[in-house]
């Protein structure tokens, strides 16, 4: 009997490995198939809804359900990454302008950076958000940072564990192109999901107490 548990349990961890290097390998041609520029985000989007899947242990058709999504979200996707990445060259034009600056606003540096930081820590949240909910962008945005605002063990832990992914591909080179995307969005997936969970769980004890003081 345990042997048999065992053998269960090595095929389901070498299935679920096969389909995160397959889901790697498709993020990284798709993203190319769009010359990058318009690939990188639809093929995110595909990458972490397929992730997603395999998280919650689904029968996932890998490469049917990766292609529909990069499809389905293509143009949405790359809107959203316009949106991010304008916000983002904002922030870095006017904090290297206030960096190089001698003038009497040099002070709004240190808060410039500060929001620089939550902007950063909030993009984490913004795939697993999208994967997870069908939302409007700006409502996307604004759950991924309260998310991040709200859950910041979660937070953390994003960051720590993608910190020793990240030494562990310099040791073995060969991880990145099977694993280096798929298992961070598995990273950043699993931690969002606890905090979708913590979210759902706070959200319904609020409208219990909404009723309860109804009555």
């Amino acid at each position: 009997m345990m042997t048999v548990n065992v053998m269960n349990g090595f095929y389901k961890f070498s299935d679920c490995l096969l389909k995160l290097s397959v889901t790697n390998i498709l993020w990284i041609l798709f993203s190319l198939m769009g010359i990058v520029i318009f690939g990188f985000f639809p093929a995110t989007i595909a990458m972490f809804t397929v992730v997603r899947k395999i998280m919650l242990k689904e029968d996932v058709a890998v490469l049917r359900t990766f292609w529909k999504v990069y499809k389905t979200e293509f143009w949405k996707s790359n809107l959203l990454g316009l949106i991010l990445v304008i916000i983002g060259y904002i922030f870095y034009i006017d904090l290297n302008y206030l960096k190089h600056s001698t003038n009497v606003i040099q002070f709004l540096y240190a808060p410039l950076l500060i929001m620089n930081f939550i902007y950063g820590l909030s993009l984490l949240y913004i795939f697993p958000v999208y994967a997870e909910y069908k939302l409007r962008i700006p409502m996307l945005i604004k759950n991924a940072f309260l998310l991040m605002v709200l859950y910041p063990i979660f937070t953390i832990s994003m960051i720590l564990f993608c910190i020793i992914f990240y030494h562990i591909m310099i040791i073995v080179p060969s991880l990145i192109i099977f694993f280096s995307g798929s298992v961070t969005s598995y990273i950043l997936m699993k931690f969002a999901n606890l905090a979708f969970q913590k979210n759902s769980q706070k959200l319904n004890q609020n409208i219990a107490k909404e009723i309860s003081d109804i009555k």
